[in-house]
């Protein structure tokens, strides 16, 4: 998952302001959620430790206490990944012919070692208007709201039009783990077949006053690949050195990386961000945009634009040097040197385009090939009325005032390969976060009680809405 960028609420801070309503978070249904949310961040879900198949089956026996019969419920793993694995629930619609909706959320969590953190990361902490705790953001809200909705929706009663299916997944924070949503899309496409997904990438912003400040919907994401630059040389003695360097090579290939911009590209849904960004931007922010947007290829607007960091990835495909190994003794000419460079691809381009633009960088002593896995290629959904419509009306009622962007993230998302076999992915909005990002991926991350509670009914009202 990735946050709001610090750019939205500085180009658009003033446009409007909510008070934050404290609630009293003592409703039998929060107290319900908060025993689903806190069992779920306590169980421990990191890859080198933990436990998506346990998280899995604890969701699972919540959805069959609530009613829920065993074929309604479908376990998924593999043989080589036992501890990976997830869960599909469906809640059928009455409508055969209304397409399902899919509700998609990871339970895996990014590393967290106890030493680092004040608390216990695997121990959900209420402090100072927080929950603290590994995942309480990432992802294991949106995991929490949409299970706890499932076992609402069926103790309820209610009925929808359209089925609703709801699948959690592991993998999304480690490119070499087993990925469920991957192996879902390829494996059981029938399973998980939707009009669309909602899914985490969206958001909210607080400003400094702690009033939220915008909601973003994403509609759309980048991939990521990374890709290894290697030279190798004979070596020899460093006591006689000579211009064929491995080191000085990669160097020199690193660095024309460094120098090169890829070139402006839009997609409908970063036209509009940036539409709406200029309206808010001041001179000369604001008019470099509406220069660029006009013509892709104005270097003088690019420069000016792409001076925040936000901005300059949402235009373009990026390529960054994340990893360098080089040499064998301080005594010896080096052998070997490899870099690891990390790519975010635009939507529309190609691991294979970018490999050439690359290779054509690097040079002819710089040998650079694709890493695995190799994601696919980002296909951008439309900004559908039939999508955005209902996200809008919901938010008016629950966030009144505040402006809804569209989103490319900058980031990736397991949307990507839902995207790829045809079933577009939303990043919705519901959860507000402050400005740092609220430790995601660091240390201590936290989740802001009101904005937890205000998120979940937000997006249980928001699946009722699509789901009709």
């Amino acid at each position: 998952m990735r946050a709001i960028s610090t750019f939205l609420g500085a180009t658009i801070l003033g446009v409007a302001g909510l008070a934050s309503a404290a609630l009293a978070q003592d409703r039998p249904d929060q107290k319900a959620y908060l025993g689903l949310y806190k069992q779920l961040v306590e169980t421990n879900t990191t890859l080198s430790s933990g436990s998506c198949t346990t998280a899995a089956a604890q969701i699972g026996a919540r959805l069959k206490a609530a009613g829920y019969a065993d074929q309604d419920i479908t376990y998924f793993a593999v043989p080589d990944h036992p501890k990976d694995g997830g869960l599909v629930a469906v809640l059928k619609g009455s409508d055969a012919t209304a397409k399902p909706i899919l509700l998609l959320a990871h339970l895996d969590v990014v590393e967290a070692k106890r030493a680092d953190w004040v608390r216990d990361p695997f121990t959900l902490i209420d402090e100072g208007g927080y929950y603290y705790g590994r995942g309480t953001v990432d992802d294991k809200a949106m995991a929490a709201v949409w299970a706890d909705s499932m076992v609402r929706f069926k103790t309820e009663g209610y009925r929808p039009k359209r089925t609703i299916k709801l699948a959690l997944t592991c993998g999304e924070e480690t490119t070499f783990a087993f990925n469920g949503a991957e192996w879902l899309s390829k494996n059981k496409r029938e399973l998980i077949d939707a009009e669309f997904a909602l899914n985490e990438g969206g958001g909210g912003r607080y400003g400094p006053d702690g009033k939220p400040q915008l909601l973003a919907l994403q509609v759309g994401e980048k991939a990521a690949q990374n890709y290894t630059f290697e030279t190798t040389n004979p070596g020899g003695h460093s006591s006689q050195p000579v211009p064929d360097n491995a080191i000085y090579q990669l160097a020199d290939a690193l660095k024309a990386v460094q120098g090169y911009e890829f070139p402006v590209k839009f997609t409908e849904t970063t036209r509009a961000f940036f539409g709406m960004a200029a309206l808010g931007s001041p001179a000369p922010l604001r008019t470099a945009i509406t220069a660029l947007l006009a013509n892709p290829q104005d270097t003088a607007a690019d420069k000016i634009v792409s001076s925040d960091k936000m901005m300059h990835s949402t235009l373009r495909t990026t390529c960054v040097a994340t990893i360098v190994n080089a040499g064998h003794a301080e005594n010896a000419l080096p052998q070997r040197a490899t870099a690891n460079v990390n790519c975010r691809i635009f939507p529309g381009e190609t691991v294979e385009g970018t490999l050439a633009k690359l290779q054509e960088l690097a040079g002819p002593a710089v040998k650079v090939t694709a890493n695995a896995p190799i994601r696919p290629t980002a296909v951008p959904p439309a900004l559908d009325p039939k999508v955005v419509g209902p996200v809008k009306a919901v938010a008016a009622k629950h966030f009144p005032g505040l402006p809804l962007l569209p989103l490319m993230s900058t980031g990736a998302t397991d949307g990507v390969f839902l995207e790829a076999v045809g079933i577009p992915v939303y990043g919705v909005p519901g959860f507000f976060l402050d400005k740092d990002g609220n430790g995601m991926h660091g240390l201590n991350e936290r989740m802001r009680k009101d904005s937890l509670y205000q998120g979940r009914d937000y997006l249980f009202d928001l699946v009722k809405a699509f789901a009709g």
